[in-house]
């Protein structure tokens, strides 16, 4: 069975730097694409970022030149590196998995970390 497990949110300052990791275990990273996504409390989850297996990249307009996602398939390991954050991009966040692209972030077979807060301070 595949797991998700996210790390390294925490709280920081405005104009400051985070890396998520997002760690795969049960089965090999490099059959799925891989998203980013997140959450405020009362509001829907939106994508951030995806890489599919190929390295192809997608951003949410928000993170684009802000937010970089990277994968490490040697590792299972997929990343976010977050720069300059802002207030707004206070919220928790999930990695995701599937094995089609465009189902990655639908109810349909993609599977969910437990998520990582990140708290972001004028």
């Amino acid at each position: 069975q595949v797991q998700l497990q996210e790390s390294g949110g925490g709280s920081v300052q405005s104009g400051g730097s985070l890396r998520l990791s997002c760690a795969v275990s049960g089965y090999s990273s490099d059959r799925y694409q891989m998203g980013w996504f997140r959450q405020v409390t009362g509001k829907e989850r939106e994508v951030v970022a995806k890489i599919d297996t190929a390295g192809s990249t997608y951003y949410a307009d928000f993170a684009t030149g802000r937010f970089t996602i990277s994968r490490d398939d040697a590792k299972n390991t997929v990343y976010l590196e977050m720069t300059n954050l802002k207030v707004e991009d206070t919220a928790t966040y999930y990695c995701a998995a599937n094995h089609w692209y465009s189902d990655l972030g639908r109810p349909l077979n993609t599977i969910w970390g437990q998520g990582t807060q990140v708290t972001v301070s004028s």
